[in-house]
């Protein structure tokens, strides 16, 4: 027997493949259409086991819908742009334009190597002007039509990579990159209209039945409609202040208003209030988003001025500036009902402000409050005057009722969601394609002059956006007036670039940024396959960017996305040197039962098994491992040792496993011949494999595919030369070939087919056997098992009987007597009651 010279199939098969473009996908085609798109990568310098993971599923889906008659798109490219790219130019003395593309070709060799179906006719990337040139295009199409605006706002300001971040991208009050706590500054910035679809948005999530549940309700809370009741309290100094509430039953149960530190009314008190002004400043060091102002300490300044209770003009309640209400939201006012909102509880505990129970759970009443914790459940009205008795629903319609019957209210909706903000103070991104000019204001570049492309003479060597301190780039003349003018100085942010890359995959032409008609024959995307973190950044910012094309008539797609999938991460053992060092998998040897550095020979500590990082360097290159096993055994393993919506270990044991069985594979294959006769419940094995695999790819359920593809493998080991054998081997290597194309290549030409495996059908599947004809009948004596043995299905009940009886366990047991009773259940057992 022959070995499967992995290295030498995977370079002829990969070189085949480019040569005759396989995997090229024809606009033109007859064939049905399928679009099949990875989430494409940042070109951060090599690929990982966690791309490796991710590209084979959809590799594996783009070979199997080829080889079912139809017509495949599956491109890559790379999302380009972005920090990491700037902060090697600071840290390598690089221009951050070449290390980019240096990584993308050592990415774009190492993905080759992995032997993947793309068509690399259409790789794009973000950075070229090619591309953010008709980003541009579209940036002003919006501008046009009323969804791109500028204004002052108050952002997160990231102190270290010195540019904003949206909501989205601050963690914990740091900077998703930098790291660096984030603080609130005041800046003009561009934003786009997404509010303008939060409905549609929301609404549509509701039509994406293929994506997982978990990301539709991370969506629709990011999204976040409330309903409830807006109205003015009046104040003790002549004034009003106007809040938001979803909870307007409760305003019985009220104990204080609080403002944000930048409501009109703060910034009007700290002008004269040095106290004021020394907490709004604190304020702005803490939290920039609704999660981290849930979490952090509850912190108020008692203005001195009171709020007039709407019910009741003898009610007054103290008016806080608080650290916990956000400007953005809502009326950046809001009233608190301690007993009813636990950061209202938190707040009311630490300054002594009364607790009243004013909803009850069903077994508690009274006004005074003494639960740990705010209530905040179903329940009926309590101590709420005409109100009490009422159930939640029916008392906030009678207070916006009253509210709007009054003239100090009305019912109305919120959205948690805030306009899109996509300036960056940085270089490395799309030129924002406007001028500033004093006498013309704000003006669009024409389109004739795009791309505004980026100056490559720029430098690193201090902080900051090297746009605004070039010395001619951002200087221009206005293409209105002709008068001298600036550039606008900010950059996209590189969610732009991904909002729309997949529209362009589809479409390509020279002169704009994608054609319509090619680009709505493969939209929407059939399948999308990427990590959950970009549930709400990326996913959501991509369905707005669709609907926004919608409504302004150059494309008449709603949802970008119809199917997507989340898979799991790569993981591995993470090693500690004796002084605290993180070492690499390939630092470590293991000795007997310890561990150790090799170098040094020092004891080495095994840590958790947690997601592959460079920060911990428990990371496997993948190259090393293709040089070693081949594409076939790295993609086996990733596809057959976990779900794939789960966390995958990568350990030596599983590879070495996976090298074995591509090994098994090929002996079957190597040792195919002539056989003849039949065999039948390999038949049967064989068609069941055929659809059960089917279905399992088109169900992203690799693992399981695998698993069948074992037991086939198993199956025809162990039977007899049969044509029945033959055909079984001959139709494996078909159903095997998504998941290892280089060895199934290999062995289609050595069984003398005609052309390439890769272009080849699916096996038909023969209903007929995938019917069992055979079934397992139990045979018990007085209800006890006592042997089991097939029968055809549909048997008669007497010969079942009559089986049952001639049995030898049977019989002994029974020794001669006639039985009392014979039950018979077709198909299932027979009870002999003795």
């Amino acid at each position: 027997m022959s070995r499967f010279n992995a290295l030498k199939a995977d370079s002829a098969w990969q070189k085949l493949w480019e040569e005759r473009g396989t995997f090229a996908a024809d606009d033109s085609s007859p064939k049905p259409k399928s679009y099949v798109l990875e989430m494409f990568p940042y070109p951060s310098g090599r690929i990982h086991m966690g791309h490796v993971r991710n590209y084979t599923m959809g590799d594996v889906l783009t070979r199997y819908r080829r080889m079912k008659g139809m017509e495949v798109l599956h491109p890559m490219g790379w999302d380009a742009f972005g920090m990491p790219a700037e902060n090697a130019a600071m840290e390598k003395k690089v221009h951050p334009g070449s290390w980019t593309r240096d990584n993308i070709a050592t990415m774009r060799a190492q993905l080759k190597r992995l032997g993947l179906a793309i068509d690399w006719t259409r790789e794009l990337a973000t950075c070229e002007p090619d591309y953010y040139g008709h980003e541009q295009a579209l940036f002003l199409d919006l501008f046009a039509n009323g969804l791109v605006y500028r204004k002052e706002s108050t952002v997160n300001w990231d102190p270290v990579d010195m540019t904003v971040l949206a909501n989205e991208q601050v963690i914990d009050g740091r900077g998703w990159r930098s790291g660096a706590l984030v603080e609130k500054k005041k800046l003009n910035q561009w934003f786009l209209k997404i509010t303008d679809f939060a409905d549609e948005l929301l609404d549509g999530l509701g039509t994406l039945d293929k994506w997982p549940d978990k990301v539709r309700l991370m969506q629709e809370n990011w999204i976040g409609k409330s309903e409830g009741l807006q109205f003015r309290f009046k104040l003790s100094d002549g004034g009003e202040v106007e809040v938001f509430t979803t909870r307007p039953d409760t305003i019985f149960g009220s104990s204080f208003v609080a403002i944000a530190a930048d409501h009109p009314i703060a910034r009007k008190l700290a002008q004269t209030s040095p106290e004021a002004e020394a907490f709004i400043a604190q304020c702005k060091l803490g939290g920039t988003t609704a999660a981290e102002l849930e979490t952090q300490e509850k912190l108020g300044f008692d203005t001195g001025i009171r709020a007039t209770h709407p019910f009741d003009p003898a009610w007054e309640l103290p008016v806080y500036i608080a650290n916990f209400v956000l400007m953005d939201y809502g009326t950046g006012a809001v009233f608190g009902v301690p007993a009813h909102d636990q950061r209202d509880f938190e707040f009311a505990t630490k300054y002594g402000l009364p607790i009243r129970r004013v909803v009850s759970d069903g077994a508690r009443t009274e006004p005074e409050f003494t639960d740990a914790e705010a209530y905040s459940g179903p329940g009926t009205l309590v101590n709420s005057h005409f109100l009490d008795g009422m159930d939640v629903p029916d008392a906030k319609r009678e207070v916006i009722t009253r509210a709007e019957a009054g003239g100090w209210g009305k019912g109305t909706t919120v959205w948690r969601l805030r306009d899109w903000g996509v300036s960056r103070q940085r270089y490395w991104g799309t030129p924002i394609p406007i001028v500033h000019c004093e006498v013309c204001g704000v003006v669009p570049v024409p389109k004739k002059q795009l791309p505004v492309e980026l100056p490559e003479d720029v430098s690193f060597d201090i902080p900051g956006n090297p746009l605004d301190r070039h010395p001619t780039w951002k200087h221009v003349d206005c293409p209105r007036c002709g008068n001298p003018a600036r550039r606008e100085t900010d950059t996209l942010d590189t969610f732009v670039d991904s909002s729309w890359y997949f529209i362009r995959f589809a479409s390509q032409p020279g002169d704009m940024p994608f054609d319509r008609k090619i680009a709505e024959q493969w939209l929407p995307v059939n399948q999308y396959i990427g990590g959950v973190e970009h549930a709400i950044l990326h996913l959501l910012y991509a369905r707005f960017w669709t609907r926004a094309l919608r409504r302004i008539g150059m494309l008449d797609i709603a949802e970008p996305f119809e199917g997507l999938f989340t898979q799991g991460m790569v993981t591995h053992e993470t090693y500690k040197a004796a002084d605290g060092r993180w070492l690499s998998p390939g630092e470590v040897v293991r000795k007997g039962e310890i561990w150790i550095e090799e170098s040094s020979g020092n004891p080495a500590t095994v840590g958790r098994i947690e997601k592959m990082s460079k920060s911990k360097k428990n990371t496997v290159d993948p190259e090393p491992i293709v040089d070693q096993y081949g594409a076939d055994a790295v993609r086996w393993f990733v596809l057959s040792d976990s779900p794939p919506e789960r966390d995958l270990e990568w350990t030596e044991n599983g590879i070495e496993g996976a090298w074995r069985f591509v090994q098994r594979l090929w002996r079957l294959f190597d040792g195919l011949e002539a056989w003849e006769g039949e065999d039948k419940p390999l038949d049967r094995i064989l068609h069941q494999t055929i659809a059960g695999v089917a279905s399992d790819i088109e169900g992203l359920q690799f693992n399981k595919a695998v698993a069948k593809l074992y037991a086939l493998v198993n199956a025809i080991e162990k039977a007899q030369p049969s044509a029945s054998r033959a055909s079984a081997i001959r139709t494996a290597i078909r159903i095997a070939a998504p998941m290892v194309p280089h060895l199934a290549e290999e062995a289609w030409a050595a069984m003398g087919n005609d052309g390439l495996i890769a272009d080849a059908e699916w096996p038909q599947v023969d209903p007929a056997l995938l019917v069992e004809d055979e079934v397992t009948i139990a045979i018990q004596v007085n209800g006890k098992l006592r042997d089991t043995v097939k029968a055809a299905k549909g048997e008669a009940k007497d010969a079942l009987e009559a089986m049952a009886l001639a049995n030898p366990n049977v019989q002994r047991i029974l020794e001669g007597a006639t039985p009392r009773k014979v039950i018979v259940v077709p198909d299932r057992l027979v009870n002999i009651v003795a």
